[in-house]
C-alpha cells in the first residue's frame, strides 16, 4: 500500500511539474537589424529590451547587419535555411524575395489596429496582387529641398510654403537667381543647386512620379519599360540646369549627397534639392554653429507625389516561430516605439498616429515641413516589377549617368533604356 502511494505521488508530481518546466523555457528569436546611426541603434535596442521585458515567454536576440551586406546575408540564409526569425530590410528587395517563396504571408498575423494605423501607401509597398503581405512597413522617407536661409534673403526670394509650394519652373528660376559669378571670371562661385547624381536612379524614379512618369507599365499582364514625355520631363529639367542655365553645380554630377555638405555649409550651394530627409541630422549635428538653414516642401509638377520604398520587418518562411515573430513585430512597431525608431533615424514613422506626435510636428530642424511631405508618398510601380534590380543596375543607372555627363542625348538614353530594359524583363515575364 505504501509503495503504491509513493508511486502515485511520484506520478502526480511528474504530471503536474512537466507543463511548468515546458513553459519556463522561453521561445528564442533572432532579429536582424540594419540600424546604423547611433540614435537609431539605441532606439532599436531600447524597443527590443522593452518587448523582451513585456513578454518573458518570447526573448529576442538582437543582431546587427549592415546595409551593404544584407542582400548577400539573406540570400545565403535562405539557401542554407539558417534564417533569422525577423529581419529588417527594404520593400523592393523584400517583394523580390517574396516572389521566390521564401517569406511568410503575414496578412493573417497583423492586428487590425496596426493595419488601420499604418498609412495605406506604405502597405502597398509590401502587398502582392493576391493580397498577401510580406512585411510590416515601419519607416519611410521623402525627398526634400534643404536651403540656405541667408542666401535666400539676400536674393529676395519668396520662401515656398506647404500651402503654396514652388512649381518646378519657379524652382528653376530661383536656382538661376541664386547662381552668382562674383568676380566676373565666367565661373560662378555660388550655385543655386547641387544635385547629388552619382547614383541617380532612385532620385529620378521617385521624383518623376510627380510628372506622372512611372517608367514601368503593365502590358498584357507583364511589365515593360517606356520612356515617354512624362518620364522625360524631369530629365529635361536636370539637363537644362546643368548645361543651359548652368544653375546646378557641375561637381554634383559625380557626387553623392553627403559629399555636398561642405559646399552647402560654405555657401557655394544655396540648395540641396531632392535630398532625403535623413540629411537634416547631418546638417544639425555637423554644420557650422549658427548655420541658418531650412526645409522646403516638395516641388510641384502635375502633383507633388513621390515614390518611396519602405523599411520593413519580415518573417522568413523557414522560421520555426512565425506566431511569436509576429507578436514581437507588433510590439516593436507599437505607436510609441514607431515614433522613437523614426526619430532616431530622422525618418518618418509609417503609423499615422505616431507621425502626428512630437518631434515630427516640431519646427526645429525642419521637422514640421518635412513631416508634411509624407502625405505625398506612395508606391512607385517599379517596386513591384520582377527584375527591377537587374534593370536598375545594368541599364538605368549607367544610362542616366551617360546622359547626365553629356555623352549621349536624352532621346538616345530613352531608346537605350527601352531596348535594354525590356530585353532583361523578358527573362522574368515568360
Amino acid at each position: 500500500m505504501k509503495s503504491t502511494l509513493l508511486v502515485s505521488a511520484a506520478l502526480l508530481t511528474l504530471v503536474s511539474s512537466s507543463p511548468v518546466q515546458a513553459q519556463s523555457a522561453p521561445v528564442k528569436l533572432r532579429f536582424v537589424s540594419l540600424a546604423w546611426q547611433t540614435q537609431a541603434i539605441a532606439a532599436v535596442k531600447e524597443a527590443v529590451a522593452g518587448c523582451n521585458a513585456a513578454n518573458k515567454n518570447v526573448q529576442v536576440e538582437y543582431q546587427q547587419v549592415s546595409w551593404d551586406s544584407v542582400q548577400d546575408y539573406l540570400t545565403t540564409s535562405f539557401q542554407a535555411r539558417n534564417v533569422p526569425d525577423v529581419f529588417h530590410f527594404e520593400s523592393t528587395p523584400v517583394m523580390e524575395f517574396a516572389a521566390q517563396g521564401v517569406l511568410t504571408d503575414m496578412s493573417k498575423l497583423i492586428p487590425a489596429e496596426m493595419k488601420s494605423d499604418i498609412a495605406p501607401g506604405a502597405w502597398a509597398t509590401v502587398t502582392a496582387d493576391n493580397g498577401a503581405i510580406y512585411g510590416v512597413p515601419f519607416l519611410w522617407e521623402s525627398l526634400i529641398t534643404i536651403y540656405n536661409k541667408d542666401l535666400f534673403k539676400a536674393a529676395g526670394l519668396r520662401i515656398p510654403t506647404v500651402a503654396k509650394p514652388w512649381t518646378w519652373t519657379e524652382f528653376q528660376q530661383a536656382s538661376k537667381k541664386l547662381t552668382v559669378d562674383k568676380n566676373g571670371d565666367g565661373t560662378p562661385e555660388q550655385y543655386g543647386s547641387a544635385f547629388g547624381l552619382r547614383s541617380p536612379t532612385n532620385r529620378i524614379m521617385n521624383l518623376s512620379l510627380g510628372f506622372g512618369g512611372t517608367y514601368f507599365y503593365k502590358d498584357g499582364g507583364r511589365y515593360v519599360v517606356r520612356v515617354g514625355d512624362k518620364e522625360k520631363a524631369l530629365l529635361k529639367i536636370l539637363l537644362d540646369m546643368q548645361y543651359t542655365s548652368k544653375s546646378s553645380a557641375p561637381e554634383s554630377l559625380t557626387a553623392q549627397s553627403p559629399e555636398l555638405f561642405t559646399g552647402f555649409f560654405s555657401g557655394k550651394f544655396a540648395m540641396l534639392p531632392g535630398i532625403g530627409v535623413w540629411a537634416r541630422q547631418t546638417i544639425a549635428e555637423t554644420g557650422p554653429k549658427n548655420f541658418n538653414w531650412g526645409v522646403l516642401p516638395p516641388i510641384k509638377a502635375t502633383t507633388q507625389a513621390q515614390g518611396s520604398a519602405t523599411q520593413t520587418l519580415s518573417i522568413p518562411a523557414a522560421s520555426a516561430h512565425k506566431k511569436e515573430a509576429a507578436q514581437f513585430i507588433t510590439c516593436f512597431v507599437s505607436r510609441v516605439n514607431n515614433g522613437k525608431l523614426a526619430a532616431g533615424d530622422w525618418l518618418f514613422p509609417t503609423r499615422q498616429s505616431s507621425l502626428r506626435g512630437a518631434p515630427f510636428q516640431n519646427e526645429a530642424n525642419g521637422w514640421r515641413v518635412a513631416s508634411d511631405s509624407a502625405k505625398h508618398l506612395t508606391m512607385a510601380p517599379y517596386q513591384e516589377v520582377k527584375g527591377y534590380t537587374e534593370v536598375k543596375n545594368k541599364v538605368l543607372t549607367p544610362t542616366f549617368q551617360q546622359m547626365l555627363a553629356g555623352r549621349i542625348t536624352l532621346d538616345d538614353a530613352a531608346r537605350q533604356i527601352e531596348k535594354e530594359g525590356n530585353a532583361i524583363l523578358a527573362k522574368y515575364y515568360k
